[in-house]
């Protein structure tokens, strides 16, 4: 089965042509230059992906990708022409999986999609957990606290996979981005804090009484929650 693309963009011409050429790639790609109607879309066709570029009329894509955010997970890539790494670091905030500057090849955009795609493939793990009071269905990639879901973006939801992995074990920040692949990290250092900050913030977990992960002054993060089932 085609995976669905939805990409919401004003630049017609750039939606046409990334069309044609994500359409040799077996994607099936549906395009929206108004990002109201991107948004109606979303819930309409349930892509497997969303591109978003930033500049849009009426509403920029940082604020697109937060209504996106308040009830799906779907994983989005976002474009900007402005290359700024502080929009990097929102964007990711925000909850976006990867980030690609304008002007771009339309072959690495392939290659982000296809990362991204196959990263979210690989979360499952045919298995629900316990974690005290944390419940973790890695088939559905679905998460409970205290019986509440915990929205969670594919990217948190991996880190969080990674931890669960390695119960006990410290992970270096190194560790983290080889595992992560996909996001430019190198170019926004920061974005490894930011996104284990949003993670902690969705598991209610306090960095100075810690209940699920530890910063280890000079190593890395440990995983301190132990596993019932």
């Amino acid at each position: 089965m085609k995976k669905h693309i939805l990409i919401i963009d004003d630049d017609e011409k750039l939606n046409q042509l990334l069309t044609d050429y994500l359409g040799q790639f077996e994607f099936q790609v549906t395009t929206a230059v108004h990002p109201a109607d991107g948004l109606k879309l979303i819930s309409r066709i349930k892509p497997d992906l969303i591109i978003l570029d930033i500049m849009l009329p009426d509403m920029d894509g940082f604020e697109v990708c937060k209504t996106i955010r308040k009830d799906n997970a779907t994983p989005v890539i976002m474009l900007t022409a402005r290359g700024d790494v502080t929009d990097r670091i929102v964007g990711l905030e925000l909850g976006a999986d990867d980030y690609l500057p304008k002007p771009f090849e339309p072959r690495e955009l392939v290659a982000r999609i296809q990362t991204v795609l196959r990263r979210q493939k690989n979360m499952s793990d045919s298995a629900m957990r316990q974690f005290g009071d944390l419940l973790v269905d890695f088939d559905k990639q679905t998460v409970r606290l205290n019986g509440e879901p915990v929205d969670l973006t594919t990217m948190e939801f991996e880190l969080l996979q990674y931890f669960l992995l390695n119960p006990g074990k410290v992970l270096s920040r190194d560790a983290i981005m080889d595992t992560l692949r996909g996001m430019d990290w190198e170019a926004f250092d920061r974005s490894i804090d930011v996104l284990l900050s949003r993670l902690r913030q969705k598991l209610k977990d306090d960095p100075k009484q810690p209940q699920w992960i530890r910063t280890i002054r000079g190593s890395g993060y440990k995983f301190i929650g132990g596993a019932d089932t």
